[in-house]
């Protein structure tokens, strides 16, 4: 009787990239591969996993917790793209003996950077809806609305400023902005390095044109944009948030943004994704929603894709495992 294939299952590729962007020609030679595309859940998502002799989940688009693993006894390895999951019970596998693997990410900071300057360029210049006026064969409102605004002598505050808060700022201040920071461990000698002012939170949230968020979710910084801090901006300002959900108490904003403080909000990432047809969000007319692009770009995902065929390939040869992944202690 002939040895059973193993069986592996692919996650949360919406984007249909990981096939595309490298060779599994060796990899299905040897295993049975299966790739789902839509986000699974509950039921289903254990159904899809149950029989899987190895996993690789799409950063950390589903939760994979000890309750999920005590479900999947034929597991013996995980892989996971980019070099962080959060959602990821590393413990709980470890107990296991279950060895897991990541990715390399690729330009994902720049990526990221990219687009929260899209999203602030185009909530600013109105793009949005001049783009659907324009798509409707009207040139111009009938209605006498706001015109589109400039940023050149703005201020821009920055809630973080790591890697890609201070790649950011470089822009804010190209474009001529005042370009000021904070976050709980922020100096001003620290802010001064990367050439941008200090201010405390409250002050940042008042004075600032538009308020760009990049920070980690910490139990300090969960909820941090909550209704008082959200009450503290400009009925003109904009809120940028192209790093995590969490940092924003998302039915405050909702009701934050009816009121006008802030004027607008632009948001990549939502605390369910994809996001519902039924969100409030999507109602609200001083919105851009993005779907979660900050990292969604041909380079990151081809180092995703080469990646997890690499960690795969290594792993169906009984070779030492590529990049692997140890909880922390």
């Amino acid at each position: 009787m002939s040895k059973a294939r193993p069986r592996i299952v692919v996650l949360d590729d919406t984007e249909r990239a990981l096939r595309r962007l490298a060779n599994w020609g060796g990899i299905d030679a040897q295993a049975e591969v299966t790739v789902h595309h839509a986000p699974l859940a509950s039921a289903a998502l254990v159904d899809a996993l149950k029989d899987a002799d190895a996993i690789v989940l799409m950063r950390d688009r589903t939760p994979f917790d000890a309750g999920l693993l005590a479900r999947l006894p034929k597991l013996r390895y995980l892989v996971f793209t980019g070099t962080r999951n959060a959602r990821l019970d590393l413990a709980a596998l470890a107990a296991r003996g279950i060895p897991v693997s990541c990715t390399e990410f690729g330009p994902s900071k720049d990526s990221t950077c990219e687009l929260t300057w899209t999203a602030i360029l185009a909530a600013t210049k109105q793009l949005d809806s001049h783009i659907a006026r324009l798509r409707a064969g009207q040139w111009r409102s009938d209605a006498a609305l706001p015109l589109p605004g400039a940023l050149a002598g703005q201020r821009l505050g920055l809630i973080g400023l790591g890697e890609i808060g201070g790649r950011v700022a470089k822009v804010g201040k190209a474009l001529g902005m005042d370009v000021v920071a904070w976050s709980p461990r922020m100096t001003a000698e620290r802010a001064a390095e990367q050439g941008v002012g200090f201010l405390p939170l409250e002050e940042l949230l008042a004075t600032s044109r538009v308020v760009s968020l990049h920070l980690v979710v910490l139990p300090t910084t969960r909820h941090l944009m909550n209704a008082e801090c959200l009450g503290l901006m400009q009925p003109g300002s904009l809120l940028v948030n192209t790093s995590r959900s969490e940092l924003i108490d998302t039915p405050a904003l909702v009701q934050a943004l009816k009121l006008g403080r802030p004027g607008f909000a632009a948001l990549d990432v939502f605390d369910t994704e994809p996001l519902p047809l039924d969100d409030p969000l999507r109602k609200l007319p001083n919105v851009l929603l993005t779907p979660h692009l900050g990292f969604v770009t041909e380079p990151v995902f081809r180092r995703f894709a080469e990646g997890v065929t690499e960690c795969l390939q290594a792993w169906l040869a009984g070779q030492a495992l590529v990049r692997p992944v140890v909880p922390a202690a």
